[in-house]
């Protein structure tokens, strides 16, 4: 065989690994792979379970630069492999995987009361420190004759999906309420999320009280001070 032909099968049996071929297409695509967006239109069927293998290898080479000793030590021989299930298919899982189904039914009987849902359970991470970000949010909703409802459990499930991505709270919730918005359309739309930030708990400052708390306003909660006052008032340990 010639030089030449060797070469052309060494480059037909090479295939890049999963994140390079994925994010070649989102690069093509023009499209943004920030760390709170999600990526799962790239990827194909079987790319994921590649892209585990990839990070633990990876994983377990930071785990060799920190000088630990996987091989001898029964408690991290298999920390590489956790870590790796741990942030693709769980904590990072919002990245990765498409939107949650959502059922959306007409207000048929035109309601237009002040609807709060909360305290929905958050647990997210920080994009700089990788350090968890867990609290509790509410969603209040001021819908219209042509707002679009979805079922109470769906909140939580969408609230999940935009959390779990590393990423910082103020633009986790503006997400969340893009994402709510544009689904059911109401006359007015507002979010309070509080939560506890493990990078100011467990390293830096180490302030084990501070919390983070921070708020949407959209339509009718954001021009008129009534209506936003009664949702404030009705949420639990907040003052209007």
């Amino acid at each position: 065989m010639s030089n030449d032909s060797q070469k052309n099968d060494a480059v037909t049996q090479y295939k890049a690994p999963a994140s390079t071929r994925i994010r070649e297409r989102i690069r093509q695509s023009r499209q943004r792979f920030h760390a709170n967006d999600n990526i799962a239109a790239f990827i194909e069927p079987g790319e994921m379970e590649e892209l585990l293998d990839e990070v633990q290898d990876k994983m377990k080479a930071v785990l060799e630069s920190l000088v630990i000793d996987t091989e001898s030590d029964h408690n991290t021989q298999d920390t590489a492999r956790r870590v790796a299930k741990m942030y693709l298919n769980e904590v990072f899982k919002g990245r990765y995987v498409a939107e949650p189904p959502v059922t959306e039914f007409p207000n048929a009987e035109h309601l237009n009361e002040l609807m709060i849902v909360g305290p929905v359970t958050v647990r997210s991470a920080c994009s700089h420190h990788f350090c968890p970000i867990l609290g509790k949010l509410w969603i209040g909703v001021m819908p219209n004759e042509h707002s679009n409802l979805i079922g109470l459990s769906k909140y939580a499930r969408l609230a999940e999906w935009v959390m779990s991505r590393p990423q910082i709270q103020e633009e986790a919730v503006i997400q969340l309420a893009d994402l709510l918005q544009n689904k059911m359309n109401p006359d007015g739309l507002a979010i309070v999320m509080e939560a506890d930030h493990f990078c100011m708990n467990w390293r830096g400052v180490k302030d084990m009280e501070s919390k983070m708390i921070n708020s949407v306003m959209r339509g009718s909660f954001l021009k008129n001070p009534d209506l936003r006052r009664e949702f404030l008032a009705l949420l639990p340990n907040k003052k209007a």
